[in-house]
């Protein structure tokens, strides 16, 4: 396994309890940073910390990404923020666009793009004052090319690589 040295590092992992941001949290600890896990599914986030612990410095916090209180707290909570991983996100499902909820169509995009936008808001400023700081947001190639039945996605991850690039 490659080595990164995060040695000393506090990253925060949007989505931490299940899959691809439990497997970043493993090999950041397994490099030596502490991770804080934001997470809206608390039963999950308790496990995802009890057994990532046995790894290293393991916090987990319940936030709502798409509520502005909510991470503005959770940020607050976090202290020190050196790496921001945005890897929370939906599918909410497939279908023609003109066939998908209204309700569904902008849960995934209130997940995938306004949540990021709202850590990006709360926690590139606390990077600048520390005057350290990394955001990696999680993107698809879906927001490149589009997926059929899934514009709703699409969108939300297109719109997630633009923000990327305008931060």
């Amino acid at each position: 396994m490659n080595q990164i040295d995060l040695k000393g590092r506090i990253a925060v992992i949007t989505g931490g309890a299940q899959g691809i941001g439990y497997a970043t949290a493993e090999r950041f600890l397994k490099s030596g940073a502490g991770v804080v896990l934001w997470d809206i599914d608390a039963a999950r986030l308790d496990e995802a910390v009890g057994k990532l612990s046995a790894l290293g410095a393991t916090r987990g916090q319940v936030v709502e990404l798409t509520d502005d209180a909510s991470v503005a707290a959770a940020t607050a909570a976090a202290g020190r923020i050196d790496i921001l991983v945005n890897n929370a996100g939906i599918t909410g499902g497939n279908g023609p666009t003109w066939e998908l909820d209204p309700a569904v169509w902008r849960r995934v995009i209130d997940v995938n793009l306004v949540g990021p936008f709202l850590t990006c808001r709360h926690v590139a400023p606390v990077m600048i004052g520390q005057g350290y700081g990394r955001i990696v947001n999680i993107a698809s190639v879906a927001g490149k090319e589009g997926n059929p039945n899934a514009s709703h996605y699409s969108a939300s991850k297109a719109g997630l690589i633009a923000l990327t690039k305008s931060l």
